[in-house]
């Protein structure tokens, strides 16, 4: 399995930390802000405007590996549950508790502050902005709530069919894509963030189970046919270079997910497991898992509050016209990316320890509300997760005051959806999980 500590394999927690901090440095990287002539705060989208820099999402597109790692965690958190005889509602439930609560109390927050400037009159147009910042990054949590609320059965099926689960998913998937492309079914690509992503979590269930490794020279099958597939299709196909979502790009590799994004998942997935070995060996070095582990259990928080830093800057250096302001994507502009990310880096690690006590109070909210293993009103948590889904839906795709108003419908349907799953009983078994690891 590789190199454990406390039960847990350092590789996999190492792939997840990575992939966040990729994630947030991308996001960083590619949010610029620019100062109008009215005084107003404007966030030209980088990868429209300076089109070179869509090549940058190859490196940044890391999302594959949170999914892969995710899928590798579930497999063995079901497993063990299922052999301790514990309820697949139960284990649900408290999976999705564990990543509503905290983004519930996000949203919360964010949601008030909308309606709070709403109240005092603040520009929609500023606003609707600002809340399109705070939720772009939230396409990845109903998609994870759905693949882990469905860990049981796929798992029930990887038991049976092994690798042909996710070759059927991928193929699926590409069926899929060929209707969206070829006949602008929109619809049908919905299916594709189940699929594609649903690839990658499947495979972390083979990779756990040894069924990656035990074929000699398939993981490195897998990175060299991937990124040729990608390759070709991005050269012969109609797909952009571009792994993050281009404001009028169309086709797109990530809304939905496409053939080309599928490559990418094989292509990265294979690749990960060839270093393995390699990076397993460096993870046995103490003073790095020392580094490695803390970013680990705050992930959660990282992804959830990383462009909070944003706003800070923008309100301190920006709207007062203290900040430098070269051209957009000019020279000067890039040399300033360094101490952008390094003051964006520092207000986040400020941010993480001013929300210290408010994880602490989530963790024993979860202790006190998480599902037990024979919840008292499983309808309840069918119920809270369909409603939770539908709103983060929404916030993904249109922020969280699209228009420059106050989403009432969406705020009310992740309330009831949060408050369903916390209601569904309590549990009597384990004790000490954190929330801020998904």
């Amino acid at each position: 399995m590789g190199t454990l500590s406390g039960g847990r394999d350092r590789y996999v927690d190492f792939l997840r930390a990575w992939a966040i901090v990729l994630v947030v440095f991308g996001h960083w990287l590619i949010t610029g802000l620019v100062r109008d002539p009215d005084g107003t705060i404007s966030a030209p989208e980088l990868l429209a405007t300076v089109h070179w820099t869509q090549w940058l999402t190859l490196g940044f597109q890391i999302m594959p590996l949170f999914f892969l790692a995710g899928g590798h965690a579930a497999g063995g958190s079901w497993a063990r549950a299922r052999n301790e005889g514990r309820t697949a509602a139960g284990w649900v439930g408290q999976r999705a508790l564990r990543l509503l609560l905290p983004a519930g109390v996000y949203s919360g927050l964010v949601l008030v502050a909308v309606a709070v400037c709403s109240a005092v009159g603040v520009d929609r147009g500023i606003l609707a902005l600002v809340g399109w910042a705070m939720a772009m990054q939230f396409w990845f949590l109903p998609v994870y709530l759905l693949l882990s609320a469905a860990t049981p059965l796929l798992y029930a099926a990887h038991r049976r069919w092994g690798l042909r689960v996710p070759v059927v998913m991928g193929a699926v998937a590409l069926v899929a894509d060929a209707l969206v492309v070829g006949l602008h079914a929109p619809l049908v690509g919905l299916l594709n963030y189940v699929l594609v992503w649903g690839v990658t979590y499947q495979l972390g269930f083979c990779w756990r189970d040894m069924l990656l490794t035990e074929r000699s020279g398939l993981p490195a099958c897998m990175a060299v046919g991937g990124a040729l597939a990608f390759a070709a299709l991005v050269t012969f196909g109609p797909f952009p270079v571009s792994l993050i979502l281009v404001t009028g790009q169309s086709p797109s590799n990530t809304n939905p997910p496409s053939a080309a994004m599928l490559a990418w998942v094989v292509g990265q997935v294979g690749v990960a497991l060839v270093v393995a070995p390699v990076l397993r060996r460096v993870l046995e070095r103490e003073r790095l898992w020392r580094v490695v582990r803390p970013l680990g259990g705050v992930s959660m928080t990282l992804y959830l509050w990383h462009m909070v830093p944003v706003l800070i800057v923008a309100a301190g250096f920006y709207l007062t016209g203290l900040a430098p302001e070269p051209g957009y994507g000019s020279g000067g502009w890039w040399v300033l990316r360094v101490p952008w990310v390094v003051v964006l880096g520092v207000l986040l690690v400020g941010v993480v320890g001013v929300l210290g006590p408010l994880e602490r109070g989530l963790s024993a909210v979860y202790e006190r509300t998480r599902p037990g293993d024979l919840p008292r009103r499983p309808w309840a948590l069918g119920l809270g997760l369909v409603s939770s889904v539908s709103a983060l839906v929404w916030f993904a795709g249109h922020g969280f005051a699209y228009g420059g108003r106050f989403p009432v419908v969406p705020a009310v349907g992740l309330v009831v959806g949060v408050g369903l799953v916390m209601v569904t009983g309590r549990s009597s078994v384990g004790r000490g999980v954190r929330l801020t690891s998904v």
